[in-house]
């Protein structure tokens, strides 16, 4: 039996001083394969991460929002809590193999293929293929026109987590509608019996505000880190292949 298993450590800390009630969520993911993920989340959408290969720490907002993250966040001792923590994961990960045995059930995902801004012919433009609700986060995102593979113009996002133990992942295909043209994303994954298919086509110009994701909403940072509270949960969840 192959075993890939994950822990999650979550830490919400939860301002009570401003006018709405904001969440920045610490995110510490322990991986079977040796890996380790460390990011923090406001409200929901990633504000930094830490890449372990370039010993840095990235932040994915915007440079022009005020305050600038880096300064919301100063005192804290991201890049080198985040390796004190990677150590941490070794040692779990092996306490973890020879205690939990128990099989978890695997979350297939569900997905959705939409344009990044409203669709103008011959306009540059990028089609999104969301993928939600996954578990374990394994997960192979495949592009067509017209029914023929391309690989051209295509990026895929890393791993997100989602504060139900599954995850969430993104692939962006830049690409210049024409009349006619039919695009598709296919998604496969462990939990699913048969490869999910979803189709764009470019003649459909409609401009539905039900298919904008919260994800992409604008993330506004004018927050104050003083009077917290704080809460810590401690997820494991394992996946047994045969």
């Amino acid at each position: 039996m192959k075993s890939s298993t994950v822990i999650i450590f979550f830490l919400n800390t939860v301002n009570v001083i401003a006018l709405v009630p904001h969440e920045i969520t610490y995110f510490l993911g322990c991986f079977e394969n040796g890996s380790t993920a460390v990011q923090f989340e406001f409200d929901g959408e990633e504000m930094l991460y830490v890449d372990f290969q370039t010993d840095e720490v990235v932040y994915t907002v915007p440079t022009f929002i005020d305050p600038d993250p880096a300064q919301v966040l100063v005192g804290l001792s991201i890049l080198r809590d985040a390796h004190d923590n990677k150590e941490l994961c070794s040692g779990l990960l092996g306490v973890l193999k020879h205690e939990d045995t128990s099989p978890q059930k695997e979350d297939a995902p569900n997905s959705m293929i939409f344009p990044s801004r409203e669709v103008e012919l011959e306009v540059e433009n990028s089609l999104i293929c969301f993928v939600n609700n996954f578990y374990p986060p394994s997960i192979k995102v495949s592009w067509t026109k017209n029914g023929h593979p391309i690989s051209e113009g295509v990026s895929l996002s890393r791993y997100h987590p989602n504060n139900d133990q599954t995850f969430r992942q993104f692939s962006t295909l830049t690409f210049t509608p024409s009349e006619g043209d039919i695009y598709s994303c296919t998604v496969e994954h462990p939990a699913l019996e048969t490869p999910t298919t979803r189709i764009w086509e470019a003649e459909i110009i409609k401009k539905d505000e039900s298919l904008w994701p919260d994800i992409y909403c604008g993330v506004g940072l004018g927050v104050g880190l003083s009077g917290i509270t704080v809460g810590v949960f401690f997820i494991v969840k394992s996946q047994h292949v045969a």
